[in-house]
């Protein structure tokens, strides 16, 4: 096990380091691709330092474990997260807003129409046409007061 750890060469380094970040397309999820790089950092580093196979190791190991956090920060600049925050949530993002009544509250039941979609609403009898402001969301179900 030690020989093959001595005979650990510059272009080891570099064609493990391309195998690994090859290997990232069958396993999507970013984690090889560090890896490769950091095998690549190695066999480059190794083109101009010469160092030991102890050292090659450590290199490679700080490289991979430093990834991570490089990482972290590279993927939280790119959420989106922030900018639909009601994304998956379309029913709170009418929490507040006013609507017109399409069929007037009868018995604490009735509907309003938002764009191409019938929605429930719940409250107080009033008539269609009335204008109404959802105070309350619960799932498809929205509860409206008199705006």
């Amino acid at each position: 096990m030690t020989e093959m750890f001595v005979t650990l060469g510059t272009w080891n380094w570099l064609i493990f380091g391309f195998i690994l970040m090859g290997l990232e397309v069958f396993a999507p999820g970013v984690f090889l691709f560090w890896l490769g790089l950091a095998a690549l950092l190695v066999g480059l580093l190794s083109f101009v330092f010469h160092p030991a196979w102890q050292a090659q190791l450590v290199m490679f190991a700080v490289f991979a474990a430093a990834a991570v956090p490089v990482w972290r920060r590279l993927a939280r600049g790119r959420t989106d997260a922030n900018a639909s925050p009601f994304l998956n949530k379309r029913a709170d993002a009418l929490l507040g807003r006013e609507f017109t009544l399409e069929k007037p509250i009868i018995d604490g039941s009735g509907t309003v129409r938002l764009g191409d979609t019938i929605w429930r609403v719940a409250g107080p009898d009033t008539p269609a046409g009335t204008r109404v402001k959802v105070v309350q969301v619960d799932g498809a179900n929205l509860t409206v007061a008199a705006a």
